[in-house]
């Protein structure tokens, strides 16, 4: 029997747009091997939103209109100028609200309040957006408890590569004890550059941003803060926290320098920058750093802008993946994995 979902969408972006075209494209294969029908019943946008009835909206359609310069309220007949996304989670219990808005870290609005609005009116939720998660993980989770709303956010932490999928699923009656990851495919291109080629970091850094690999400020990225989030989130999701990212010491690559890169290279190691939590006797220890990896470290082999994480635990040994595509491909690809697992595997 086939399952439909209908989907509010918030957020409009190269994410946003990349999952609708994921969806629309994936139809037929969805249909085929999962009895899942997933129809887009809202698109919301800064100036409104686009609205459909049962059917939902052309996906493909309305996201070729909006790449050419059209905007999600004026598409068709299904725009709505000013229509909120709180008009459209009231009363949409049953539906799944899909979070792509730009993540916020201040005070991570507008995305909270559509978590908590999604939340009250029984909307699972899946999430591409971290700020909510970063800045009030433990009342937002706290609160999707008691009201019995799920929520799935494996594209906040690191795209594609499945950090929670292995945390959660795979390790399941074991113990992690440490938690080691390349969450940023930035400073990893970065220091896979000066380690293998000798460049300096800031020409490592320009050709970073010439391939669209860097952003234009990439202070997040290079401070080490997109990291520091992510690792807060893993390591509030996995020990059960309710860490504050401030409270992580974080240090970025900006300061490793071409003499720290030749040490490394002469003692066998390679340097990279890792998010780590463990667990100790006096409670927990995160940080983000620059470390230098012996050879043999499974993620000393993670090059270029690919990222891994690596599960230390108590009975299944070490467990690390690595990979997965850092693009809004593969983020909408993590996003739809989450609701597959959510919807047809109750996870």
């Amino acid at each position: 029997m086939t399952t439909v979902k209908q989907i509010i969408l918030c957020g409009f972006g190269n994410v946003g747009q990349a999952f609708a075209r994921l969806i629309a494209g994936k139809q037929d294969d969805l249909a085929a091997r999962y009895a899942l029908d997933l129809r887009l019943k809202a698109v919301v946008d800064i100036g409104g939103a686009a609205v459909a009835d049962e059917a939902g909206l052309p996906a493909g359609r309305m996201t070729d209109f909006v790449e050419a310069g059209g905007a999600v309220e004026t598409f068709e007949t299904y725009g709505r100028p000013g229509l909120k996304a709180l008009d459209l989670l009231a009363g949409a219990d049953g539906a799944i609200l899909v979070e792509t808005t730009p993540t916020n870290l201040k005070d991570a609005e507008p995305a909270r309040t559509h978590f908590l609005a999604a939340i009250e009116n029984g909307v699972d939720i899946i999430a591409a957006n971290k700020g909510p998660l970063v800045r009030d993980y433990r009342r937002i989770l706290d609160r999707a408890r008691e009201k019995g709303v799920r929520i799935r956010f494996s594209a906040a932490t690191a795209a594609a590569l499945p950090t929670l999928d292995v945390g959660q699923l795979c390790t399941a009656g074991a113990r992690i004890e440490a938690i080691e990851g390349i969450l940023n495919g930035t400073t990893n291109y970065i220091l896979t550059r000066m380690a293998q080629e000798r460049v300096h970091y800031g020409d490592a850094l320009r050709d970073a941003q010439a391939l669209g690999i860097a952003e234009t400020d990439p202070t997040l990225d290079v401070e080490g803060l997109d990291t520091r989030n992510k690792i807060v989130v893993i390591a509030n999701t996995l020990f059960e926290l309710a860490l504050d990212p401030d409270e992580v010491e974080t240090v970025g690559i900006t300061g490793v320098t071409p003499a720290d890169m030749a040490a490394a290279r002469e003692a066998g190691q390679v340097i990279k920058l890792i998010g780590s939590a463990r667990m100790t006797a006096n409670g927990p220890v995160v940080k983000v750093a620059p470390e230098a990896l012996p050879a043999d470290h499974p993620l000393a082999g993670v090059h270029l802008s690919e990222k891994g994480i690596s599960y230390a635990t108590d009975t299944m040994g070490r467990i690390t993946v690595t990979g997965g595509h850092s693009s809004p491909t593969g983020a909408a690809a993590a996003m739809l994995k989450d609701i597959i697992h959510m919807v047809k595997l109750g996870i």
